[in-house]
């Protein structure tokens, strides 16, 4: 038995945009390691997500929640509590992005992805919050932030405020929440090899030069010290010590999880 084997055996874990990448990723290290997961997103492909995982011999199952509605959000946390109990661990992953010159941004641009990256992250963390102080064993919140909220890169300011604002946020709850034993923290994962980064790598693209598909993504990482990518479980492995007891002294942090890249 490895040793980190069980030790989220009888705890609660929601996980939201789990339908792929890093929040998939994330779901099926929790489930490997006792966990029951429940996991979110608003696409129908995270019952396929959560269907692994129990076919792998984990509990899991599957919620589909629109982070930007609190009505949604709030059922998403009674629907956990229903099949799993009282929640111990929520990980606020839901995000968006996109990619284009400030002349041709729109104002629905900037909305979106400050609804899903930061107002998503707000409602998720209130209705957690009130879940956990409800059982009064304390509890762990995990927001995704981004190297973009440590420095904001061209193209995306809709994006890097989303982040830096995730990275506020946690910090403000972290000092509210920290006497009742939860904790509040947040990752910066750098260039992870998910399908956001494919549409990272075609869409900076082609607005910073004649990139084939992949040549800017190889060309980025040949900039960060590990020398490649992140992976999904690279990420995974931070936020499980995160969630658990190893980290309980460690609330209001943000984490950079990138191989190097930014070294803050």
């Amino acid at each position: 038995m490895s040793k980190t084997e069980g030790r989220f055996s009888g705890k609660t874990v929601v996980v939201t945009g789990a339908s792929r990448g890093i929040g998939a990723a994330i779901a099926r290290r929790f489930a490997r390691e006792g966990a029951a997961i429940l996991v979110s997103a608003n696409e129908a492909r995270v019952e396929e997500v959560a269907a692994a995982i129990v076919h792998e011999g984990g509990r899991a199952a599957s919620f589909l929640c629109d982070v930007t509605d609190k009505a949604a959000v709030t059922a998403l946390y009674d629907a956990a509590e229903a099949q799993f109990g009282g929640v111990d661990v929520s990980v606020q992953n839901a995000g968006v992005i996109t990619i284009a010159k400030i002349e041709d941004m729109t104002e629905a641009d900037w909305d979106t992805t400050m609804d899903v990256n930061t107002k998503g992250v707000f409602l998720c963390c209130q209705e957690a919050i009130r879940r956990i102080r409800s059982h009064g064993r304390g509890g762990r919140l995990i927001n995704t932030a981004s190297g973009q909220a440590r420095q904001g890169f061209i193209y995306t300011p809709h994006y890097a405020a989303s982040k830096f604002g995730v990275v506020g946020l946690t910090q403000s709850l972290a000092k509210e929440v920290a006497r009742e034993g939860i904790t509040v923290n947040a990752f910066c994962p750098g260039i992870i090899d998910t399908d956001m980064w494919a549409y990272n790598d075609a869409a900076w693209g082609k607005l910073l030069g004649s990139y084939e598909p992949g040549e800017l993504m190889a060309e980025w990482v040949r900039g960060i010290p590990m020398a490649r990518a992140g992976s999904g479980e690279d990420v995974a492995g931070l936020v499980t010590f995160l969630a658990s007891e190893d980290a309980a002294y460690i609330t209001g942090q943000t984490i950079n999880v990138d191989g190097g890249l930014i070294m803050s």
